[in-house]
């Protein structure tokens, strides 16, 4: 008596066990990444105890998800994360690691959306670019000892690793430059609820009140557009008192509005006003005269993110880290003499 033939299981009985797709089964059991960890153990053990044989692959590198902050209060900030998704695609295909972006609103990054966008594409390691997450997320990241590295970012506590420009030191040699022009009386025009931008009023401040001068920030609401508030915030401010000399703007949105204000006052630049912008964007080129600003390298924040992120994977015990990138003074016609105009 013959025994009964053993039966051959297929990919659609693993799916059906797992209660998966074909699809996904297939896409596992060929090493493909953008499956969730989760998943891809529960196919595998399906397969295995159905005797199903499996291929021993190498270890897939985690994937990676990158959230961008898609309200862009403070002016056209898709043109300033462009460098840095830049930088998080090219370093994370030399490092082999699968990468993935979504656009969020900060207010909707709740634990809840969060983790269905990384679950959607298999995601181990978060980005969080230009977003500071709020305390809900920010528990949730911990309790689920989420990977994370906030990019153009800091967290005051030093929860998570984080990259950004220098901005307090940033923010200090703006002023300085402005100071070492002769200015004492200086404009700081602002907003954000943002820490890194906490961190540029602090070092405008401080600045100013080494040299013994007057810094006066101004708070912008951003209601509407960056510029044209800009333009009429300062309308106001050298109406009301003409004294102030000189301006640093906290990005070059806000410095062309403050641009264009003084230019309608009949005031010449850099004889009768100053301005410093930061960030150095393709508007601080196209201004006329020239925006003096500071230069952030957004492409070398999002590489340095990437290899942040491969030190975590491999050392998740490990303290978190913060680290800042120098910004470069950018010379131009609202500030230095002999600059195109």
């Amino acid at each position: 008596m013959s025994d009964a033939p053993t039966k051959r299981f297929r990919q659609s009985d693993i799916a059906t066990r797992a209660g998966v797709s074909v699809s996904t089964v297939s896409r596992v059991l060929a090493n493909e990444p953008g499956i969730s960890e989760d998943v891809r153990r529960q196919i595998l053990k399906v397969a295995s105890d159905l005797g199903y044989p499996v291929k021993a692959g190498p270890r897939m590198t985690p994937g990676t998800l990158a959230l961008i902050a898609s309200n862009g209060v403070t002016g056209v900030l898709s043109i300033f994360y462009e460098g840095i998704v830049e930088g998080l695609r090219s370093e994370a295909a030399l490092q082999g690691i699968p990468f993935d972006i979504r656009l969020v609103s900060e207010a909707k990054a709740t634990p809840e959306t969060v983790r269905d966008l990384m679950e959607s594409v298999g995601a181990q390691g978060l980005f969080l670019v230009g977003i500071d997450p709020g305390e809900a997320l920010s528990a949730w990241l911990m309790e689920s000892r989420t990977p994370v590295i906030l990019v153009n970012g800091t967290d005051p506590r030093l929860r998570f690793d984080g990259v950004s420009p220098s901005n307090f030191f940033g923010a200090y040699a703006a002023a300085q430059r402005l100071i070492d022009a002769g200015h004492r009386r200086i404009l700081h025009l602002t907003g954000s609820h943002r820490h890194t931008i906490r961190e540029r009023i602090c070092g405008f401040e401080t600045a100013v009140a080494s040299a013994g001068g007057e810094a006066r920030v101004i708070r912008l609401p951003f209601e509407t557009n960056a510029s044209v508030e800009a333009h009429a915030a300062t309308l106001a401010a050298l109406k009301e008192d003409p004294g102030f000399s000189a301006a640093f703007c906290m990005n070059d949105f806000v410095a062309v509005g403050v641009l264009e204000a003084v230019t309608e006052l009949g005031l010449k630049m850099p004889k009768d006003f100053a301005i410093v912008g930061f960030d150095d964007l393709p508007c601080a080129e196209m201004a006329s005269p020239r925006l003096a600003t500071m230069r952030v390298d957004r492409v070398a924040l999002g590489r340095e993110a990437v290899g942040m992120m491969h030190f975590r994977f491999r050392h998740p015990e490990a303290p978190a880290r913060h680290v800042s990138h120098a910004v470069i003074p950018v010379h131009g016609g609202t500030l230095d003499k002999g600059q195109r105009s």
